[in-house]
């Protein structure tokens, strides 16, 4: 089916015409309206459409349909506004979305609030509720115990599938989705765990440790939640109990939280990649976004001066050959786009810990392998270009050698850099660049000019 052909019903985005009703609703103030336009969204939806418009609009939509605003919606607004989300409603809105989530949901809607705020929250919660998130707070900001949710299906290891089944139907205080039945010794430490498919599938009288999972795995409290995605997505795991430092269960994180973890992690790659600050979003301000991309064109500028130097080191040769400086960019581009390639691999790799020090150099090696053939072919084509566009075939031949410079070096910056600030623990994805382009400019605009000085003069 393709996208003409495909039925409105089967969009998974906000169409304009409905966000352009809804803003019209909200600038009229009409209350009714905008119920019935934003009722029929999924959460996920007015949480985007609340990131997409201007401030101004925003306090206009979220006062208008507060009655509306659940729980659900508060967890998937991203944090960057959320807090101004939150100043919009009245504490008797704020505390009947707050007592519907889950204890981790609550943890990653208040860790990033004002103090006074983060209160207003916690008198709303019930006593036991209020307990469990205090104590997740306590845990590090990134790590597993933040991540986790107190809410866990757990009955001893002893038990039949009959007894688990009774147990579930006579107690109403169950989380609203789980997957797992996690079986605990009689000091509360996590034994194994069995799937509701299969408790649901299985005779009554059948043992419960006789249909444990072989995925099975805990997570230390204190685990970064980076390591804790990578599990989530190296072993296929739908849940995994959570436990302290004497091997006891505190908790259990679920599939959707490693994975948005997961999803933030790479975003957080991407945008550093870039050079923009990873706490970007659509909805800053153009004085917060001058802030974030500032230093990194600062960096930028310093690497361009680097470069520069280098070139006037051939101010007489240059002067003498004017089509030195045609040709001049050609070859630090190609150079700075071969070691961006070469890069992204790399950083992608490191943070899915498939480069490791077993397979380091051999990929190094391929990179450079990668580099030196398609310096060749380009330089080839370069040196066509030369000859044709200044009949000088010395011309040819100098931006041939330095395109195969060039891209050779890039291949190994390109690897060599990002592994080595992993190394001493500098983030290669947000330090690397930097450093890749510098050495592709400088060995490119050497190898250039130094060679055609050598020649050509």
């Amino acid at each position: 089916m393709t996208e003409e052909q495909r039925p409105d019903e089967y969009s998974f985005e906000l169409d304009t015409g409905t966000v352009d009703a809804i803003l019209a609703a909200a600038e009229a103030g009409d209350a009714a309206l905008l119920a019935s336009l934003m009722d029929p969204l999924h959460a996920a939806d007015i949480a985007d459409l609340l990131e997409q418009v201007s401030s101004e609009e925003r306090e206009s939509i979220v006062r208008l349909f507060e009655p509306g605003i659940d729980g659900e919606i508060l967890s998937e607004i991203d944090e960057s506004i959320r807090e101004e989300v939150i100043e919009y409603l009245s504490p008797k809105v704020l505390t009947e979305a707050v007592r519907e989530l889950e204890s981790d949901d609550v943890v990653d809607i208040i860790e990033d609030l004002e103090p006074e705020q983060q209160q207003v929250i916690l008198e709303s919660l019930e006593a036991t509720d209020r307990a469990a998130v205090e104590n997740a707070m306590t845990y590090p900001e990134y790590s597993a115990g933040r991540l986790m949710q107190r809410e866990v299906v757990v009955g001893p290891e002893h038990w039949n599938v009959g007894e688990a089944i009774d147990f579930m139907r006579s107690h109403d205080d169950l989380p609203d989705e789980f997957y797992h039945m996690v079986l605990v010794d009689p000091k509360f430490r996590p034994v194994g765990y069995v799937t509701l498919g299969k408790i649901l599938g299985s005779k009554r009288e059948t043992k419960l440790k006789d249909l444990t999972e072989d995925s099975f795995s805990t997570i230390l409290v204190t685990e970064d939640e980076g390591e804790v995605a990578y599990v989530f997505n190296q072993y296929h795991l739908i849940s995994a109990p959570v436990v302290d430092a004497d091997g006891k269960l505190v908790g259990i994180i679920t599939i959707d939280d490693a994975m948005a973890v997961l999803d933030e992690e790479h975003e957080e790659d991407i945008l550093r990649l870039a050079g923009v600050s990873d706490e970007s979003r659509l909805s800053d301000t153009v004085v917060d976004t001058t802030k974030r991309r500032f230093p990194w064109l600062a960096v930028n500028l310093v690497t361009a001066i680097l470069a520069s130097l280098v070139i006037a080191q051939f101010e007489a040769t240059i002067s003498q050959f004017v089509a030195l400086a045609v040709l001049m960019p050609i070859v630090a581009s190609m150079g700075g786009n071969a070691g961006t390639q070469s890069l992204t691999v790399a950083v992608r790799s490191i943070a899915t810990k498939d480069l490791t020090g077993s397979n380091v150099w051999r990929v190094i090696r391929r990179e450079t392998f990668v580099g030196l053939i398609n310096g060749l072919i380009f330089a080839v084509v370069m040196g066509v270009v030369g000859v044709i566009w200044f009949g000088s075939p010395v011309l040819g031949l100098v931006i041939a050698a330095a395109m195969v410079i060039n891209l050779v070096v890039a291949g190994l910056a390109g690897t060599i850099i990002p592994v080595a600030l992993d190394k001493v623990r500098i983030d290669p994805a947000l330090a690397s660049g930097a450093f890749v382009t510098t050495v592709t400019d400088v060995v490119g605009f050497l190898a250039f000019l130094g060679l055609a000085a050598l020649v050509l003069l």
